[in-house]
């Protein structure tokens, strides 16, 4: 017979019914006699496609509750799904309803706080349910690919047995646990031998418990609390924040001026009064370190959150916080969702990082996702950083949030002197190194004093570029519209793109000229030529090259911290957030890299970065020097970096958006097509553009710019990639521009929308 399911999307809201057919019969009598009552269960189904973005009704016993993960009957085979709530009944005939096959765990995975959050971020990014509900939770446990880890743990049972004199090792093994109280069975068995372990279990002197385990992703870090004494701005900082009635705090505070602590106090006072936190970094080579400190004051409370770890650390640190085991969840972008309840304060630091931007879909905004969980729970959201975004801190000094200023280091120690020097000078010096005069004078003078010194450089590899001096041939990509950059250490050209590795080129493809150049400065050339300059010296390199695995970046900043290194050499991982007191010398190589992107934040970033990595220098006791490189000295970004002027830099910043209407003043808004397929992707772009087109001329005076074309790579991962670039005065006619969005695509072409992007190449 055919047999009708009911399912709820936009018709119902219409008051209308859909249904869709389903194959097979039903027992009524014979579902869950266990529990005797049925009930209906609203599920979503785990398919992440707008056609089946709807709501549909199953019938289930009363231990499924809203929040779990069940399997389904869906067309001709079987799905997970989600249960979104429960009811008594069915708009539709319940004899007509398939049932749940059955729970896939036997607690909700989700609370009732992140069912709420889901139906938000949808609706917010447009984007199916079933794609943001994935989002609080690990990714292999829903694909059944991980799980819970038990051990089995003996204690003697307390009951006399007769051990023969003959028998050492059962003798040895129940001495073992007299002094022991507890041990592994694995263990046991592996010291004194699997016959004399059984043979005593036989006997009954031992009781065997299988005791689930989680697995720690960084075992052993931590250590003893040092003091937390508050400065009086520290106190005033925590202060304002608890005394505010706004929701949202801008703690401001230079480099150095001890914002860590006062997060922590936070983050204390509310376990205190039995509630949780949850503590944001921009990278993953903060979260060890960061970690180390949160355990030493909280110890196991604290559980971490992200994409290095293995999938069963990852899957146990998200059980650990959806039980309550830990209430405090640290990590990078996606920690925003991790599964506690009743939070009593979310803490972002490093507010102004591009990476708490989501490149996959859904496409969300961290600090977005922050504000929806604060006002959930009713606790307070505090953003950190000595450079705050331009829009983060105008909010702030309009009074949108509270702001809390921090002008000084900890004890008035002085910020670092930063020197300019000119490389244009340089080369007509007759010094083509990458390492000026003055920069050599002070890391000899460094390392004779015994501090250690820092050196920044935002590109990994050995050079940028590989040229056939004879033809100008450059090596780039097969598969993106990108150079290759050499890899001396491998000698292999690496894509930074895709990943893709090729040989070294022998001789020009082109030509067959042998005569290849390398060009551009990476972080590899730069170790290989301090090591000539300093023989003696130890040298750390940490990029994405040496940081590959979940203790990569640890085991890195953990020797650098021991003083088993004199000198680190490191992209923007060794700008943010790290505490070294030794740390008297920081280089900034080029300064210029990201100052001339084509990108309207391009000097908001430069800023930022040279900020963050002076910041690095003089911690301790002795002041802290920075040597700034740049072949453009004059630029103004660079001279209110040197003098630490935020507020000149904003001035200054906030002036040029508003005459030209940028960001805070108008939202950006991009239109990816990207296909394998060129053709195709052509055609499905010339009909968003249509589309678009049609909203444009509709709405011609909230715009202020339209346009289709190439993105600036116009090539990655075997796929083409165009744009319809906009900027908006008037945000109303984004709902008419994601309509036509969610409308569009092919076969093998994508398109998705961006708000304000972290990244317009």
């Amino acid at each position: 017979m055919l047999l009708y399911g009911q399912c709820f999307g936009e018709s119902e809201r219409k008051g209308r019914l859909c249904s869709f057919r389903r194959t097979g019969t039903v027992s009524l009598e014979a579902v869950f006699i266990k529990k005797g009552k049925i009930v209906v269960a609203e599920v979503i189904v785990d398919i992440a496609h707008s056609d089946v973005d709807k709501i549909f009704d199953y019938l289930c016993g009363e231990e499924i509750t809203a929040g779990m993960r069940v399997a389904v009957p869906f067309g001709r085979s079987a799905a997970t799904g989600f249960v979104v709530r429960v009811k008594e009944t069915s708009g539709f005939p319940m004899e007509k309803l398939k049932r749940v096959y059955r729970a896939e765990e036997d607690f909700p995975a989700l609370n009732p706080e992140c069912l709420l959050l889901a139906q938000k971020i949808a609706a917010r990014y447009r984007c199916p349910l079933a794609l943001a509900l994935r989002l609080f939770l690990p990714a292999e446990m829903r694909t059944g690919k991980v799980g819970e880890v038990y051990t089995s743990l003996v204690r003697l049972s307390g009951r006399e047995v007769c051990i023969s004199p003959r028998a050492r090792q059962q003798a040895a093994l129940v001495e073992f646990l007299e002094n022991n109280p507890e041990a592994d069975a694995a263990f046991l068995r592996a010291h004194f031998g699997a016959a004399a372990f059984s043979a005593l279990e036989k006997k009954g002197a031992l009781t065997v418990e299988k005791r689930r385990r989680f697995r720690d992703p960084y075992k052993g870090v931590g250590g003893e609390a040092s003091a937390h004494i508050l400065t009086d701005a520290q106190q005033n900082a925590v202060n304002t924040v608890n005394g505010t009635d706004k929701t949202v705090t801008l703690l401001h505070g230079v480099t150095g001026s001890g914002k860590t602590e006062i997060y922590l106090t936070l983050i204390a006072e509310q376990l205190q009064q039995g509630r949780t936190a949850i503590f944001l970094v921009p990278e993953i080579s903060l979260t060890p370190q960061m970690l180390s400190q949160l355990r030493a004051r909280f110890g196991a409370s604290a559980a971490i959150l992200h994409s290095g770890l293995s999938a069963g650390e990852r899957f146990d640190e998200w059980r650990r916080l959806r039980e309550g085991v830990a209430r405090i969840a640290i990590g990078a972008r996606s920690a925003i969702f991790a599964p506690v309840e009743n939070i009593g304060v979310i803490v972002v630091d490093e507010e102004h990082d591009g990476s708490y931007a989501s490149e996959s879909s859904p496409r969300y905004n961290t600090f977005d996702i922050a504000l929806l969980r604060a006002q959930y729970n009713q606790c307070k959201l505090v953003l950190g950083s000595a450079t705050p975004s331009v829009e983060t801190y105008r909010r702030a000094v309009q009074g949108e949030f509270e702001l809390v200023t921090l002008k000084n280091r900890i004890n008035a120690r002085p910020m670092p002197d930063v020197q300019i020097v000119d490389m244009r000078r340089e080369v007509r010096r007759g010094n083509p190194s990458p390492f000026s005069a003055l920069l050599r004078e002070k890391l000899s003078a460094c390392l004779a004093s015994g501090n250690q010194a820092i050196l920044f450089l935002n590109r990994r590899g050995y050079s940028q570029t590989v040229i056939c001096r004879d033809c100008g041939y450059v090596a780039k990509c097969e598969s993106c519209d990108v150079s290759l950059t050499y890899h001396s250490e491998e000698n292999c050209l690496k894509c930074h793109y895709c990943g893709a590795r090729y040989r070294m080129l022998p001789a020009c493809p082109e030509c067959g000229g042998k005569h290849i150049r390398y060009v551009g400065t990476g972080t590899q050339r730069i170790v290989g030529d301090l090591k000539e300059l300093f023989p003696s010296a130890r040298i750390l390199r940490m990029d994405n090259d040496t940081t590959s695995g979940k203790e990569g970046h640890f085991k890195i900043l953990k020797q650098f911290s021991e003083r088993q290194a004199d000198i680190l050499v490191g992209t923007q991982m060794v700008a943010k957030g790290h505490d070294f007191p030794a740390v008297t010398l920081v280089g900034i190589l080029d300064a210029d890299m990201s100052l001339h992107f084509p990108d309207y934040r391009s000097g908001e970033r430069t800023f930022q970065l040279v900020t963050q990595v002076a910041g690095r220098s003089g911690r301790a006791e002795e002041k802290g020097e920075v040597v700034l490189q740049t072949y453009d000295p004059e630029n103004y970004i660079l001279r209110f970096a040197a003098r630490y002027d935020y507020e000149g830099f904003y001035g200054h910043e906030i002036s040029v958006r508003a005459a030209t209407m940028f960001p805070p003043f108008a939202k950006i808004v991009r239109v990816m097509v990207t296909g394998t397929d060129e053709k195709e992707a052509l055609g499905v772009l010339k009909e968003v553009y249509e589309g678009l087109k049609a909203v444009y001329t509709a709405n011609e005076d909230k715009f202020l710019f339209f346009n289709k074309m190439h993105a600036p790579i116009k090539y990655i991962k075997n796929s083409y990639r165009y744009q319809v670039l906009m900027r908006l005065a008037d945000t109303g006619v984004l709902k008419e521009i994601y309509a036509v969005t969610a409308e569009a695509g092919g076969k093998n072409t994508l398109v998705y929308l961006e708000e304000n992007p972290a990244n317009l190449s």
